[in-house]
């Protein structure tokens, strides 16, 4: 006994230690779901007090997982995008950089990278009805995976580079951590022994989970004697090997480079870092990225590509994507070592030997015929829904969505409001849009506001099977986790509505309840008697008269601060309590903007 007045085990297994553990007198084991409740209770006892948290690291349980020495359960997350609000309460509850944001004809939305995720599951602890389980089967595979071939019989041999005595070939591969940036360093370098080079191996490691950037250094040379330095330095690098390219253009990676002389190979994925996490709104630096990179290599002698995308299509994971830009870099003739080596290095690797092998084949194609490759990839690609440009159109298709959701009258009352707004914007300015756009979209996001009958209808409408049949293939079934209003329990350390998990069964049910949107905001609609969806139809009422109003006042003073309070309804997201609090912050910011508008003057002042 060392004193402590309470030891509790915190773990997300703790059916582990049922019958068999032997601790000390008084310890108690724990869900990990209880972590902030133990610690509310600790924090009120005087003196020492002790958690033990007990959980393998989830990056660790991917890398065991992958080499069949961890239990893999059958189960996955799916987002259904057309039901998340992409108000980031998911990544906040998980601090999970595998949910990554996707943006579509409805707005900037959330979806899963299967390919990188740990299975955490804390995810779905975002209060958000769109998480569905997904139990049983599995990521489809890459419709490339051993087949194609004929399409690249006479794929020609690259000329492999005669290392001079002396000379040192350097290749430094940047990334993120836990995507297997390590292991291409450890597999070139393992090839270079198999050729009987000489060669160096230094590893600069970020964070174990992704988010830490992870740069490799190789050297590789004639014989061992010619390395005279482990790491590359200034002007020393030959091959750029980017599996991350907002990695890549940072100064660390750009001081190696010999402009004029470097080549690279850079993927083009948007690999959003913790960051977005914090800021749902993060836009992907691209263009800056990209200047960058180009700036310090100092010429054109760089191919830029969405490896993640076409590893992701071609071999079912985009962790295949390294290997798939080695074997580009190889067909380029800039990795002066054999296939035969690289292949041997990927057998005594012993992971996924033949999977890695067609991914360094797909990466030789795409250099060869990159338009050929492609093709293959987005064969029967389901074409991706977009908002047309021209505004009438724009209009139109947002009418004909309020439609579906509601009834023919709904739409009309959308058209009226936007086409008068229109009107009003052309009478202050002929060739501006702006405004009348802003509202084009926004006031159909508040008229389109997920109730119980609108969650009802996308679960139940055959896009949501079509993209699930995209990401899963097998013999799967599906939970769907809700918080229904009148049943679901509450937490017992904040009081706020908790989730529950709902079967198979509730996909028919969908269908029902899909069908009694026609009560929706009548006397005899159930779910409109609560506060939440009151203020929903209070936004849209107030919403509607406030554009009314202010463009009886239109002028092109006031046009860009009249957009900006249309556009506020970007900022309310969420369902439940995460709505009520963007709806809050959002209530200031319009009382500001109003202001502003009312006094143009005195707000420049201040």
């Amino acid at each position: 006994n060392e004193g402590a007045k309470r030891v509790a085990v915190v773990t997300d297994e703790p059916e582990k230690y049922r019958g068999g553990a032997e601790f000390a007198p008084g310890v108690t084991v724990h869900p990990r779901e209880d972590l902030d409740l133990i610690q509310r209770e600790m924090r009120e006892i005087k003196g020492v007090s002790i958690i033990v948290y007990d959980q393998t690291c989830a990056a660790e349980k991917r890398r065991r997982r992958k080499r069949g020495t961890f239990p893999d359960p059958a189960k996955r997350m799916f987002i259904n995008d057309r039901v998340c609000e992409g108000c980031g309460d998911c990544g906040k509850k998980s601090n999970c950089v595998s949910i990554v944001p996707v943006d579509t004809a409805f707005g900037r939305k959330r979806l899963i990278d299967q390919s990188s995720c740990n299975k955490d599951y804390s995810c779905n602890n975002g209060f958000c009805p769109s998480f569905v389980t997904v139990l049983g089967g599995g990521p489809r595979q890459g419709q490339g995976v051993g087949g194609e071939d004929a399409d690249f019989v006479n794929l020609p041999e690259p000329a492999i580079r005669d290392l001079e005595v002396g000379e040192n070939y350097g290749i430094l591969i940047g990334g993120v951590g836990g995507t297997g940036v390590v292991t291409i360093g450890a597999l070139l370098g393992m090839a270079a022994h198999v050729d009987e080079r000489g060669v160096s191996i230094v590893d600069q490691l970020g964070f174990a989970q992704k988010g830490g950037a992870v740069m490799t250094h190789i050297r590789i040379a004639r014989d061992g004697e010619s390395i005279n330095s482990a790491r590359l330095n200034a002007g020393s690098t030959d091959l750029l090997l980017g599996c991350d390219m907002l990695v890549m253009s940072g100064e660390d990676s750009l001081n190696t480079l010999a402009p004029g002389d470097t080549q690279a190979v850079i993927n083009t994925n948007k690999a959003f870092t913790g960051d977005f996490l914090l800021n749902p709104d993060l836009q992907y630096p691209v263009d800056t990225v990209e200047a960058r990179l180009l700036d310090g290599l100092g010429n054109s002698h760089a191919t830029f590509l969405d490896a993640s995308d076409l590893a992701t299509k071609l071999l079912g994971d985009s962790i295949g994507s390294n290997l798939f830009l080695v074997g580009y870099a190889w067909q380029l003739g800039l990795i002066p070592l054999t296939q035969e080596a690289i292949y041997k290095a990927i057998e005594l690797n012993g992971v996924k030997i033949e999977w890695n092998k067609e991914a360094f084949t797909w990466g030789r194609r795409a250099a060869h015929d990159l338009d050929a490759v492609r093709a293959i990839a987005e064969k029967n690609k389901r074409e991706k829904r977009t908002v047309p440009h021209e505004l009438d159109a724009m209009i139109e298709f947002y009418a004909q969505e309020l439609t579906l959701y509601q009834d023919v009258a709904y739409g009309d009352r959308y058209r009226a409001l936007v086409k008068q707004v229109k009107n009003a914007e052309h009478g202050v300015d002929p060739d501006s849009e702006l405004l009348a756009r802003t509202v084009a979209q926004y006031f159909y996001k508040l008229m389109a506001y997920k109730d119980e009958y609108e969650v009802a209808r996308l679960y139940s409408d055959p896009a949501f099977k079509t993209k699930l049949d995209e990401q899963f293939e097998g013999e799967f079934k599906l939970q769907f986790n809700l918080s229904p209003p009148l049943i679901a329990p509450k937490d017992k350390v904040t009081g706020l509505p908790r989730k529950i998990t709902l079967g198979s069964w509730m996909w028919p049910g969908f269908k029902l309840l899909a069908k009694f949107k026609f009560l929706r905001g009548t006397a005899f609609d159930l779910f409109g008697r609560t506060e939440e969806r009151r203020t929903e139809r209070r936004l849209i009422s107030d919403y509607e008269a406030s554009m009314l109003e202010m463009i009886e006042d239109l002028s092109a003073d006031n046009l860009s601060l009249t957009t900006d309070i249309a556009s506020l309804p970007e900022h309310i997201r969420g369902y439940g309590h995460v709505k009520e609090t963007h709806i809050a912050d959002v209530a200031v910011r319009r009382a500001s903007l109003i202001q502003a508008r009312k006094n143009p003057i005195k707000a420049y002042a201040a």
